[in-house]
């Protein structure tokens, strides 16, 4: 039988701690939350890789990002204790259970209907009750939800997710990863009234959301 705690523990100190993750909030809850349970049974033994895990069949195949990925990204955002937390395309709710150890409230948006009703019924079992998870488009978020502090998006972008800016507020940051092909920025956006300014900050690669593909009107 797998040990996943051991795993666990060697994936922050192997795969995050090493990525110059140094918010302490972040690894503690990386060695909190059981990655494995948020894995469907044939993913389970590979949900420590350093890969993005595979965690749906469907149509459209739906991922969790690799974890030294996600830390990074969630970094970016510089989470407070009582922030609110939208988190675009959370798959099966790993993302979403790291993000509710380090703020007030989170709301996971997965389209995916049978996969958002699986985040929601594992985060119950982690009795994790400050996060919800609903079935709805990546780029529509939660506006009856919002605004929010902080804006995660789980997968690649080839262009600004300008849809979502609306739901940010005053002060509010976005984090998420531009590219047009499998490298790109993961680049953190930041609010100040009716301004958004970006700034890209590292190398990064994910799984593409399609429904950020590039249209007239929207530019990098």
């Amino acid at each position: 039988m797998a040990d996943y705690a051991v795993q666990r523990s060697n994936m922050v100190e192997s795969q995050v701690r090493t990525a110059d993750v140094t918010d302490r909030r972040i690894l503690r809850a990386m060695l909190e939350v059981p990655r494995e349970a948020f894995a469907p049974g044939a993913a389970e033994p590979m949900a420590y890789a350093d890969a993005h895990l595979p965690v749906s069949d469907g149509a459209t195949q739906r991922f969790l990002l690799a974890p030294r990925t996600l830390a990074k990204l969630i970094q970016l955002l510089e989470i407070d204790a009582g922030d609110a937390v939208l988190d675009v395309g959370c798959a099966s709710g790993y993302s979403t259970a790291i993000l509710a150890r380090l703020a007030g409230r989170v709301v996971g948006v997965e389209p995916d209907p049978q996969l958002a009703a699986r985040a929601r019924e594992t985060l119950s079992a982690q009795r994790i009750d400050n996060a919800v998870v609903l079935a709805g488009s990546v780029v529509g978020g939660a506006p009856d939800e919002g605004p929010f502090d902080a804006i995660l998006i789980n997968g690649s972008m080839a262009r600004r997710p300008e849809e979502l800016f609306d739901q940010m507020k005053d002060g509010g940051r976005l984090a998420a990863i531009l590219a047009d092909g499998p490298v790109g920025k993961a680049t953190v956006w930041h609010r100040r009234g009716a301004v958004i300014d970006g700034r890209p900050a590292f190398d990064a690669g994910a799984p593409a959301l399609a429904a950020f593909d590039k249209a007239a009107g929207f530019f990098f």
